[in-house]
């Protein structure tokens, strides 16, 4: 499955499209700062970019001449204004950017991504089923942001999968869309796992989501603690792929 990478600010727009993208790539987002977005490319090494311009200021633009010196195949999609695109090409002076405009559909979107790459339009594209609706939704809670980027690699092929870097930022997110699983680290500064998942058994609407935590102490107290919240699962971080999967096809199945 072809890497897309999405990069913009936090907004419907973003969300928007990495939902819908999810659906037929391995998708990741670059939202805080796009300074990060230099150091998720020598990460993912993505086989396209998508940068949503709305909301990028010059100082984040920058970053784009950067990749297209040091990342002169890299082919890049953006999604802007003509005024925005023009700021955009001052900085990145790469005229072989494709841009498109910001009221362009979805599957206008997903086309034009699947002509750089020169791959056929997946079957179902522009109909209201996708086959991303078919994949289970796992929300992944750690407030560690290697470890988010690190599990999110692991399950994109296999699951839908949604980030949130708190326990408050975890509970806006459910509220947003309920997940089919959630997996939990206990260790977590201010809103810890404990808190986090006594917040959503007191919620009689997302009360019965099974909990997997996570935590990367062993010591047995420690462990007894764990499980004296009764979550639907424990595992040691960092987690093994093949043992994740297991843990969390074992209580989807249920």
């Amino acid at each position: 499955m072809e890497k897309l990478l999405i990069i913009g600010k936090t907004g419907n727009r973003m969300t928007e499209l990495s939902e819908y993208m999810h659906g037929f790539f391995r998708v990741l987002a670059c939202t805080e700062t796009t300074q990060n977005a230099g150091a998720m490319l020598k990460v993912v090494e993505p086989d396209i970019v998508l940068a949503v311009l709305e909301g990028i200021y010059d100082v984040d633009i920058r970053i784009f001449g950067d990749i297209g010196r040091d990342y002169p195949q890299l082919k890049v999609i953006t999604v802007g204004t003509p005024g925005e695109f023009r700021n955009f090409n001052s900085y990145a002076n790469c005229s072989f950017y494709e841009n498109l405009l910001p009221e362009s559909t979805n599957e206008e979107i997903l086309e034009a991504i699947c002509r750089n790459l020169d791959i056929p339009m997946p079957e179902g594209a522009g109909t209201t089923g996708r086959s991303g609706d078919l994949k289970k939704h796992i929300l992944v809670v750690d407030d560690n942001a290697m470890t988010l980027r690190s599990i999110k690699s692991m399950l994109d092929d296999d699951y839908k999968v949604t980030i949130a870097n708190s326990g408050m930022k975890a509970l806006t997110a459910i509220g947003k869309e309920r997940p089919d699983l959630i997996l939990l680290d206990y260790e977590m500064p201010i809103c810890d796992g404990r808190q986090t998942l006594e917040m959503i058994r007191a919620d009689e609407e997302m009360g019965d989501i099974p909990v997997i935590f996570l935590t990367g102490v062993s010591d047995r107290e420690h462990v007894e603690a764990v499980l004296r919240l009764k979550p639907s699962g424990y595992l040691l971080k960092p987690p093994v792929r093949k043992t994740l999967i297991e843990a969390i096809e074992k209580e989807l199945s249920k």
